[in-house]
Order: structure tokens, then C-alpha cells, then sequence
């Protein structure tokens, strides 16, 4: 059996020795909820790599949003390199769910954008849980979405050996059931193309060809090839065919589920009816025909998860397959940054069905649609076997969570920053050392201490900004700045690229994969300067950043609480030169908690490194070179070779790079695709800015 081996050239060092034990301890005891309340910087993933070595369960760790679950995923790999570490996020990069408002009587049509490579990491994430134990899954809260029943998932599945017989016509029907379709053009994934006596296909969670040669009906040879090379990679005795996608259903069952989608839509017909809604009858009638038509002809139909209660003959109101039903019972879950995931757990439910609801009752949808939803909390919990909420600023929840291990999730309390929070962990400092279900780690394996803190008056606080820029510039370091808006964002981001400053923002409108390149990009150098409003908090991993700026710091609120303090103040906590400064013309309530408790962290550092003779040490990590780390093959990038360092060019090379980049722009503009053409006219022109400044002008 596979088992998880921990790769790391470093012990256990500060606090984590501490934590590992106290995790450990409380975890083998049966424990089902523990904290570790561990300061950013401190260590937080490499004590959960440690702990999931020693435990050798299918882990899933549950982060809010998807920048972070991809640097988790990045840093889990590092740890785990010969395991299955896998990153499950929500495939759309635009999604319009379907809806419906009375007042104006709109319907709104469900439009999506999938991004194919996302969908093939949730493929491949789902196919190693159902074939190998040491599985580790980094994922959004998306996971607690309806997923397809697993049990289906794996029956459906066909395995592939080498030196069988297999009957060509139904191997191919076999490959349509799996939703594989044919196309001996251009192979793709979830596609298959038979010719002769070769059999090629791209599986839902790969992006290399499978070629299988047959003699008659022998399998004689399975190869692995680079899709476009056409290169040998390897050569497999066997292999197997998960579904295409996560929907699907055994034929028999799909005739079970229609009988049952139309004893419903009787009873929903009659009900309409009877309060007089014909026109909602008229409608429902026409729209689940031809869903059922599609069923019983293809076995799929858009939007079939609405379907996904008949399709998995769950009762009316039983909660529907999700991700952490592919895991076996005995898994261990981490939720981090749990201040912000666990409300985000809670409050999905009652917003996904209150815009069903409406659907239903003007006869857009059958009343099972309701059951392709989120968890509740309460399922969620149920579905939990052990639990390690992972925050620097964790919620009353989580505290008393563990203390009494009784989950009682109450959506308002989690989402209001008050004196609770404080005044809960508070409570139990002085004593956690002695909770074996609440474990601190706050002394750092570097010695590094927590960031020194300035106040400055907001008069004046984009010239002050943009003068401790210069200076964190001419040091190599970087800064984040945070922002009350969006709009602010992209409007500072302009204003200080007119003043020479490689900078760019970063906000929800920003695409998934194009989040973490320019979050890598920011390390390399190619920015010196980030803005962003909220997604620059919890866990970005940024060691390079020397100074976070929080602008309007006294515009007490969520994006000024407690919590965003501590959060923003620890990505200046991995490096020696660790300063936040707070552009304020009061001190509020939030900034003095958050002042008062970084203080606190700090003294307990100082003593600590003063005690043990430590001198701290800045953080040197390397830039991974991973997909998850945020960079894309080169032939998906859309701007041609963008991280290009002109510094490392001489003045024939600028030259031939520029007009490459100047010739790519006109290509795009005469194909009306004109946000490219602006995207490589602003990379021209930071080129030639960067190479004047090298004294190579173009």
C-alpha cells in the first residue's frame, strides 16, 4: 500500500515540535474538533504535513478561497511529491446560475464558462480517491456542493489490461456510457479516436493520449504519449476509465429515475393546476419533457444535476453526494483559515435555495431541484469523522468548538467581527498549553518576529505610500497595498504606473490561474507592488514582502476589522524587515485588538529567541515552477513569454522580444480581440520602461 513520506530538508523547529505532539495527542484520543492557532509565517502547513504522516488518513483540507487551496496544493506537493496530492476548486471561471425575478418577469438562462484544466484536476482529484489511500486533496468550499454519487462513479468505471480480449463495438459503447465521445479528427480530453486496429483516448483526469494497439481482439500494447510530440512517455500493463464527468448514472437506473421524474412532474402538474398557475403548468410540462427526452436518448442532459435525487434514489430531502463522499469514513479534514471558511460552510445553503425556490414556484424547475444543493451545516458535520480548524485569528466558534466539542454553528455570530472573539481567546491564553484540544504555535522555526506597526494621518497617504515604495524598491522587497474597493484598486494601480512603479491589483474579478501568476510574478520581480482589497490576506505564502500598507485603515467594517488586521499584518511576518503601516486619523476599536494582540505575539518571540540564543532568519523560499504554483504551459499563456526579464537581455535580444510583442498586438487587434492587443501594449511598454532603466533603450 501507499503510504504518505514527508519530503523536507528541516526538522520541526519554534513551536511546532509542540503542536505536532498536541495535535497528535488529541487527535488519537478521538477527539473529533481541535484548534491550532498558529501566527502566520510560523509554519502552519509543514505542522500539518507532519501530522498527516504520522496519522496516514485520506486528508482533505478546506480553504475559503481558490488562490489559497492552489498554494496549499503547491506546498502539499513539495511535502509529498510521490503521493496523490490533488486541487479541487469550482471549474467555472464565469458562472450565471439559472434564475427567475417575478417583478420584472426575466429568466435568467444558466451561463457558464468551464475551465477545462480545472475540471481535469476535480477528475483526477475523485479517480485517485477511489484508487489509492494516500490521497490528499486541498479544495475550496465548493466541495460541499452536490458531486455525482461515487458508487455510480466507480461501477461505471472500466479497467483496462494488457493481453485481454475486448470486443471492439463494445468496448466503443462502453467508452459512450462513460460520456466519452468520438472524434478521429482532434483528440481532446474526454474524447477518443478508433481507427483500425488502434484505439487512442484522453482520460477525463490527464491531458496525454492513451494509445491501445489491438490484434483482432487482444489487446497487445497500451502506451502513454505526449499529446503533441506524439512521444512515448510510458508503457502500461493497465489502466483505468473513470467517467467523464462526475454525473453519471447505470442505464437501468437512469430508467428507474425517469419513471420517477414523471410521477413527480403528474403530482407537480396537478398541484399547479389546482391554485389556478396554468401558464406554470404549460411551462414545467415542455421544459422536463425535453430533459427527459434528452435522458432517455443520451443518458445526459445540461443541468441534469437538478435531476440528481431521482438519479440517485435519495429521498426528498436527503443530502446529495459531495466530494467528502469519495473518502472513506475514517478521514482527517483540516479547515484552514476557519474564521473565514467555516461561515462561508454555513451560510451556502440558504442563499442556493431561496433562488431555486423561486424557479420552482413559477414552474421553471420540479421541486427535487432543491436537492441539488450545498450541505446544511449540520450535514456537513455529520459527514466529519476528526476536524482541525487552522487559523492565526480564530472565531468563538472554533475555540469553543473544541473546548466542547459540540458543533453549533450560528451564521451571525461567525460573520460579525465583536469583542467575543477577543475576549474567547483571551479566556483560554493562558491555558493552552494545558488544552490538549487547542494547541498555539507562535514562535517561528526562523526566530522571526511579528511586524513592527506605524500609524499615519490619510492626508497625503498616496505620497507617502509611493515614498516607501521607492525605498522598499531600491532593498529588492516588495509591498502589498490594501484598498476599501475595487474601483480604488485598479484607479491606485494606474497612479502608480504613471510614476514608474511595476505594480498591478488583484481582486474577485481576476480569474483563478491568473491570480497565482501574477502572485508568482510578484516574487520573480516582475512586480514590485501588489493591490488588493481582500485577497491578500489569509495564508498567501509571500516572502519577499517586506511592507503592507493598509489605506482608510480607521473605515471601521468588515474589510477594517480585527480579523483583516491580523490577517494583512502577517504577510509582513516572513520578512526580517517586516513593517505595516496604517493610514488612520483614529484609532478604532479593531486596529487597538489587533495592535494590542500583535504586541503581545511579539514579546512572547523576543523572549523566546532571547532565551534560546536565536538570531531570526529571513525566509528563503524557492519559486515552484508548478501549475498550481501559477504558472501555465506556454502554449496556453495568451501574452507570449510575459515573464521574460528584460534586465537579463542584451540590446539585440529587447529588440527582437519587442517586436515579437509588437507584432502579436497588431495580430490581435485585426482579430477584434482587442483586451489582448491592450494586454501586450502595456507589457511594451513596461519592457522599454525596464530597459531605459538599464540604459538599453529600444
Amino acid at each position: 500500500m501507499n503510504r504518505f513520506v514527508l519530503k523536507s530538508k528541516f526538522a520541526p523547529a519554534g513551536d511546532q515540535p509542540k503542536a505536532i505532539d498536541g495535535l497528535l495527542g488529541s487527535l488519537k484520543t478521538g477527539r473529533k474538533y481541535q484548534t491550532l492557532l498558529g501566527v502566520t509565517g510560523s509554519g502552519k502547513t509543514f505542522t500539518m504535513a507532519n501530522v498527516v504522516q504520522n496519522l496516514q488518513k485520506p486528508t482533505l483540507v478546506i480553504s475559503h478561497n481558490k488562490t489559497l487551496a492552489a498554494q496549499l496544493a503547491a506546498e502539499f506537493q513539495e511535502f509529498f511529491p510521490n503521493n496523490a496530492v490533488h486541487y479541487f476548486v469550482s471549474y467555472y471561471d464565469y458562472y450565471q446560475p439559472e434564475a427567475y425575478i417575478p417583478r420584472s418577469d426575466t429568466f435568467i438562462e444558466k451561463d457558464t464558462q468551464i475551465n477545462e484544466e480545472i475540471d481535469r484536476l476535480r477528475n483526477a482529484a475523485t479517480q485517485s480517491l477511489l484508487s489509492r489511500p494516500d490521497v490528499l486533496i486541498c479544495a475550496s468550499v465548493s466541495c460541499i456542493y452536490g458531486l455525482g454519487n461515487p458508487a455510480n462513479y466507480l461501477e461505471l468505471s472500466l479497467n483496462i489490461k494488457r493481453g485481454e480480449n475486448y470486443k471492439r463495438d463494445k468496448l466503443l459503447r462502453r467508452l459512450t456510457d462513460l460520456q466519452y465521445h468520438r472524434n478521429n479528427l482532434e483528440l481532446e480530453r474526454g474524447t477518443y479516436r478508433a481507427q483500425g486496429d488502434v484505439l487512442e483516448i484522453i482520460l477525463s483526469s490527464e491531458d496525454r493520449i492513451i494509445r491501445m494497439d489491438f490484434f483482432g481482439d487482444e489487446l497487445q500494447q497500451i502506451e502513454a504519449r505526449d499529446p503533441v510530440s506524439g512521444h512515448t512517455q510510458e508503457e502500461l500493463n493497465e489502466f483505468t476509465i473513470f467517467p467523464a464527468k462526475h454525473f453519471v448514472t447505470p442505464e437501468d437506473q437512469i430508467k428507474v429515475a425517469i419513471d420517477k421524474i414523471r410521477l413527480e412532474l403528474d403530482e407537480r402538474l396537478s398541484e399547479l393546476k389546482a391554485q389556478g398557475k396554468i401558464l406554470e403548468a404549460a411551462r414545467l410540462l415542455q421544459r422536463t419533457n425535453f430533459d427527459l427526452d434528452m435522458l432517455t436518448n443520451t443518458g445526459f442532459v445540461a443541468g441534469i444535476e437538478n435531476y440528481s435525487r431521482h438519479l440517485d434514489g435519495r429521498g426528498s430531502g436527503e443530502p446529495p453526494s459531495t466530494l467528502i463522499d469519495y473518502f472513506p469514513d475514517d478521514f482527517l479534514l483540516f479547515i484552514d483559515e476557519s474564521h473565514q471558511s467555516v461561515p462561508q460552510i454555513g451560510a451556502m445553503y440558504e442563499g442556493d435555495r431561496s433562488r431555486k425556490q423561486t424557479l420552482v414556484d413559477y414552474g421553471f424547475r420540479l421541486p427535487s431541484a432543491l436537492d441539488n444543493r450545498p450541505l446544511k451545516f449540520e450535514e456537513f458535520e455529520k459527514k466529519v469523522s476528526q476536524c482541525v480548524f487552522v487559523s492565526a485569528t480564530p472565531a468563538p466558534f472554533e475555540i469553543e468548538t473544541s473546548l466542547t466539542q459540540q458543533a453549533k454553528f450560528k451564521p451571525k455570530r461567525l460573520q460579525q467581527e465583536t469583542d467575543n472573539r477577543q475576549q474567547a481567546t483571551k479566556s483560554v491564553a493562558s491555558s493552552l498549553l494545558s488544552i490538549p484540544s487547542i494547541i498555539e504555535q507562535i514562535i517561528r522555526p526562523t526566530g522571526l518576529l511579528d511586524p513592527t506597526i506605524e500609524i499615519k494621518p490619510i492626508k497625503n497617504q498616496v505620497d507617502d505610500l509611493i515614498e516607501r515604495i521607492k525605498e522598499r524598491i531600491q532593498k529588492h522587497e516588495r509591498v502589498l497595498a490594501a484598498t476599501l474597493t475595487k474601483r480604488m484598486a485598479e484607479e491606485l494601480t494606474e497612479y502608480l504606473k504613471e510614476d514608474g512603479v511595476k505594480v498591478q491589483y488583484i481582486h474577485s474579478d481576476v480569474e483563478t490561474f491568473e491570480r497565482l501568476e501574477i502572485l508568482r510574478d510578484l516574487r520573480l520581480g516582475v512586480y514590485d507592488v501588489l493591490v488588493g482589497i481582500n485577497l491578500l490576506r489569509e495564508g498567501l505564502d509571500l516572502p519577499e514582502v517586506s511592507l503592507v500598507a493598509i489605506l482608510d485603515a480607521d473605515k471601521e467594517g468588515f474589510l477594517r476589522s480585527e480579523t483583516f488586521f491580523m490577517q494583512m499584518m502577517g504577510r509582513a511576518a516572513r520578512h526580517l524587515s517586516g513593517h505595516v503601516v496604517m493610514y488612520a486619523d483614529k484609532i478604532t476599536g479593531s486596529m487597538q485588538r489587533a495592535i494590542d494582540e500583535t504586541t503581545r505575539r511579539r514579546k512572547l518571540q523576543e523572549t523566546y529567541n532571547k532565551k534560546h540564543g536565536i538570531t531570526p532568519k529571513g525566509i528563503k523560499k524557492a519559486i515552484a515552477d508548478s501549475r498550481l504554483a501559477g504558472s501555465k504551459a506556454a502554449e496556453e499563456s495568451s501574452v507570449p513569454n510575459t515573464a521574460a526579464d528584460p534586465a537579463k537581455m542584451d540590446r539585440q535580444e529587447l529588440k527582437f522580444y519587442v517586436d515579437e510583442l509588437e507584432e502579436q498586438m497588431d495580430l490581435a487587434a485585426k482579430n477584434l480581440e482587442f483586451e489582448l492587443a491592450a494586454k501586450l501594449r502595456d507589457r511594451i511598454e513596461e519592457v522599454k520602461k525596464l530597459s531605459k532603466l538599464a540604459g538599453k533603450k529600444v
